[in-house]
């Protein structure tokens, strides 16, 4: 807040009172450039194709696992690929052996049904019961995996559970 002292014709000092907006909008501006590098760190970077869905989203855990299928059907654990063979034992190592753990699957738009399952089943042969089918929100007139659904990054993915 700055004050201004104007002397007037008389000898009476007069007081003016400004608000100095210049350091307010400057924390705003350096508070919106860390906003707009770190929003992009806190996705994950596996690039898939999601199918949309209209089920009602569930709570999400704070530290989410998931688990990818691309569509050239090879799998990811987070952000890093993992070979079949390695499968239960890279997942292991991930959830500490918590079979209790519950695993996001997430696969691409284009990947066939049997090959969905064939993951489903490798979850089960390692002992994860508790999955998590990743899609997109549509809205309840539109058809999943039709032309008029979002494309990825369009809109919040969600989570329908099966166990």
């Amino acid at each position: 807040m700055a004050a201004r002292i104007r002397e007037t014709a008389g000898e009476d000092l007069e007081e003016s009172h400004e608000i100095n907006v210049t350091p307010f909008i400057d924390v705003i501006l350096v508070l919106l450039i860390i906003f707009m590098v770190a929003a992009p760190l806190a996705t994950v970077d596996v690039n898939v194709d999601l199918p949309g869905s209209t089920a009602t989203p569930a709570p999400r855990p704070e530290t989410p696992l998931f688990l990818t299928l691309k569509s050239d059907l090879t799998l990811a654990i987070g952000n890093d690929s993992v070979p079949r063979p390695a499968f239960a034992a890279v997942l292991d190592g991930r959830t500490r052996g918590d079979k209790q753990t519950r695993i996001f699957l997430r696969a691409d738009r284009n990947v066939g049904y049997g090959e969905l399952m064939e993951v489903m089943n490798l979850l089960r042969a390692a002992g994860y019961l508790k999955v998590a089918l990743v899609g997109l929100e549509t809205s309840g007139t539109e058809g999943a995996g039709r032309a008029g659904a979002p494309a990825a990054g369009a809109a919040p993915p969600t989570a329908g559970t099966s166990q």
